[in-house]
């Protein structure tokens, strides 16, 4: 898949939060900033997304290709945010990644804070590649979900299938 990463230890802490079978990966057809241990499930998950649907989405609604992907990070050892919960988010297992924008060959940055709430090409492209990724993740979270994800898109693989 062309994806750049490196094979991470097994990692149990306090609390139940882990990063079993991870990898850090830094790239998947562009590069990938600020994530740390990923699963490897999801790391093949993300890396489909930005090499197949982000890609083409960028070059028919933007006219250019994403070289780099900016992410808010993956694993944290923490609670879900946004809802009342004490359960741990996916976050703790290496089994999320929350993306917050995309740089373009052209030298233009999309982000999700700026863009989403817009009525052009660039909240069309975030749409476009956030209905892709429902097809993906068993969950994703918007600026549609709650103001806690305003400025980025939350992908995972537990949990139930849930799209918004």
């Amino acid at each position: 898949m062309g994806v750049k990463f490196s094979v991470l230890p097994d990692f149990v802490g306090n609390g139940g939060c882990s990063a079993i079978n991870s990898v850090l990966m830094t790239g998947a057809g562009a590069s990938i900033s600020n994530l740390r241990a990923t699963q490897c499930p999801l790391a093949r998950a993300f890396a489909g997304w930005v090499r197949g649907p982000v890609q083409t989405h960028a070059r028919e609604i933007l006219g250019s290709p994403v070289v780099r992907v900016e992410t808010m990070g993956s694993y944290a050892c923490r609670q879900v945010k946004g809802v009342a919960s004490n359960k741990l988010s996916e976050h703790a297992y290496a089994n999320a990644i929350d993306v917050s924008g995309f740089v373009l060959a052209d030298g233009r940055r999309v982000t999700v804070v700026n863009g989403w709430l817009g009525k052009g090409d660039e909240a069309d492209f975030l749409r476009a590649i956030r209905n892709d990724a429902c097809k993906r993740f068993l969950t994703v979270l918007s600026p549609d979900y709650n103001f806690a994800h305003r400025d980025h898109l939350h992908v995972d693989l537990g949990g139930r299938p849930y799209c918004r």
